[in-house]
């Protein structure tokens, strides 16, 4: 079945050469709600992200932790990256919200255009941002645990009676990077399947709006 605007489409075709600015903007005005609606949605998932990962690391925050950051020797590096994490978090927030708010003001097609493509290049840059510092942070815990963690005595004595050191450090990091590599790429799919068909929907909306302006 066809949706409204679709049939609103069909209409304005099928119009006298008198008719068609009538519904020209009502197929633009149905076209900027749906954006609007996409954009408000995705403004709404990434502070509910936001919450979500902050009330994890408050749960998991502990002296504990700390006292193993410590022994790791990790704790300012984790420190600075939670603030960079959290400071350019809110920083997309805001760039969401602002990316809503044009969208619903916005009165041309090209301009609604313009506004999709930002929106769609925000979220990718905030997809690359959160699979970056999960990378960094994973990078980090490794680091630290192999080098100061209570197991990293048995890799170094492994390290010594395999024979081959290099080979052997070769191999432990080729596994710590295929490790990485899998996590990421889940977290690569979550993104894709959570911001991915908002984005599609949006796709769709730009190309009804390049149809109606050329």
């Amino acid at each position: 079945m066809m949706d409204e605007l679709d049939l609103l489409k069909k209409d304005w075709q099928s119009r006298e050469k008198d008719l068609p600015r009538l519904s020209y903007e009502k197929i633009y005005k149905m076209i900027r709600k749906k954006s609007s609606s996409i954009v408000k949605w995705i403004f709404f998932i990434s502070v509910m992200e936001f919450v979500f990962w902050a009330a994890i690391n408050l749960i998991n925050y502990s002296e504990e932790s700390r006292e193993l950051e410590k022994q790791w020797h990790i704790q300012n590096l984790s420190t600075a990256l939670t603030v960079i994490n959290y400071v350019v978090l809110i920083y997309f927030i805001v760039r969401f919200y602002l990316n809503y708010k044009q969208i619903t003001i916005t009165d041309s097609s090209r301009k609604l255009m313009k506004s999709i493509l930002k929106v769609k290049r925000t979220v990718t840059q905030y997809v690359w941002f959160n699979i970056g510092i999960f990378c960094v942070s994973l990078v980090m815990l490794l680091y630290g645990s192999l080098t100061y963690g209570e197991e990293s005595e048995k890799i170094m004595a492994a390290a010594e009676a395999a024979g081959n050191q290099i080979l052997f450090w070769v191999m432990l990091i080729g596994l710590c990077v295929i490790i990485i590599g899998i996590i990421l790429l889940l977290i690569w799919l979550f993104y894709r399947l959570l911001y991915g068909i908002l984005l599609k929907r949006l796709r769709q909306n730009y190309a009804e709006l390049k149809k109606l302006e050329f």
